[in-house]
């Protein structure tokens, strides 16, 4: 075994124990925004060290291009994704508001609702 194998080896177990952190998110957390956080933030770095862990595995132009695109994919839809669920759990009262430290998008569908574009 070398040095490269063994970093592959940890890097996969990080991945591994992210994974499995965000699935306990999703289950113990108390409302869609805890475990949209929850479902993204391990998961986009679980996904990083994986793709880190084939990079340095097989380190072919091929390869590095294919982890590059797959993380910009990533990187570009899983915020916006996360972002339009947490809105649209909003919009159909799936978020415990309680829980809200500031309720920004609430203040600005009440003054949306005050004045109306023309």
């Amino acid at each position: 075994m070398n040095a490269t194998e063994i970093v592959v080896g940890l890097l996969i177990l990080v991945s591994a124990f992210l994974s499995m952190a965000a699935g306990v998110g999703i289950v113990r957390f108390p409302d869609v925004l805890t475990r949209l956080h929850a479902a993204t933030k391990p998961q986009v770095l679980g996904l990083a060290t994986v793709l880190l862990a084939i990079a340095l595995r097989a380190p072919t132009w091929g390869v590095i291009s294919t982890v590059i695109v797959i993380m910009t994919f990533q990187l570009l839809t899983q915020p916006m994704t996360a972002h339009m669920l947490g809105r649209s759990a909003y919009r159909t009262d799936h978020v415990r508001r309680d829980l809200l430290i500031e309720d920004d998008l609430g203040r600005d569908i009440a003054a949306h609702d005050e004045h109306p574009a023309s």
